[in-house]
């Protein structure tokens, strides 16, 4: 689906949310006892994620093509009172100006192994030395086994995957922590949904590049 598709699919919710508004529950877990730092949310929605770090002391950057979605996430995030930075953009050609986040974070962006190759990509590359990438998808195996999620198997990831990519793209400074399929309860569903969860570490081999007093991105 392009950024058109997507706002169209925000519009028919008219106010509510799309999803939850509150935190995706394995961000919630894995991160929770994470010292607050610079965060990167990749495709971050209507922002569910990054306002919950934020509210944990976290400087925030959430990235997505879709303004409608960005526009609810500002609301959010100005009804409660948290300084996020919203970039309109696709993840699949923005760029980060720099290893400068402490913490990156892709929930659910489901795509084809060559366009996730990529993203991954610009995840690593925006990662500052010891700096995290958490990511959350939906599992190959949600297809038989689980509930939710989109059908199409292209789009969905093994976690061997997800983690061989980020190794590629890491040029020997990731250190890949945990990577398995882990179940998710779904409301009034028969059965949980199967994830893909993937957490790694840049490790401290390089300078992290000074930044200069407020410095914020552009999008």
């Amino acid at each position: 689906m392009d950024a058109a598709a997507w706002n169209d699919k925000y519009i028919e919710f008219g106010e509510d949310l799309l999803w939850s508004s509150t935190p995706n529950i394995f961000v919630a877990s894995e991160l929770v006892d994470l010292p607050a730092g610079r965060a990167l949310e990749l495709a971050c929605g209507e922002g569910r994620n990054a306002l919950w770090l934020a509210e944990r002391g976290w400087r925030v950057t959430g990235v997505d093509f879709s303004d409608v979605a960005l526009d609810r996430a500002r609301h959010a995030a100005s009804e409660r009172g948290l300084d996020v930075e919203w970039v309109c953009a696709d993840v699949l050609s923005w760029r980060s100006p720099g290893p400068f986040f402490d913490l990156v974070v892709w929930t659910y962006l489901q795509l084809p192994s060559d366009e996730r190759r990529g993203a991954l990509g610009t995840a690593v590359s925006a990662l500052a030395p010891g700096g995290t990438v958490l990511v959350i998808a939906h599992d190959v195996r949600n297809i038989a086994e689980g509930t939710g999620g989109p059908k199409n198997p292209l789009v969905h990831y093994t976690p061997a995957e997800v983690a061989g990519d980020l190794l590629a793209a890491g040029a020997g400074d990731i250190e890949v922590l945990r990577a398995e399929t882990v179940t998710r309860e779904v409301e009034d569903a028969d059965r949980p949904a199967l994830d893909c969860l993937v957490r790694a570490h840049r490790r401290r081999s390089q300078q992290q590049p000074p930044e200069s007093p407020g410095h914020r991105l552009s999008g």
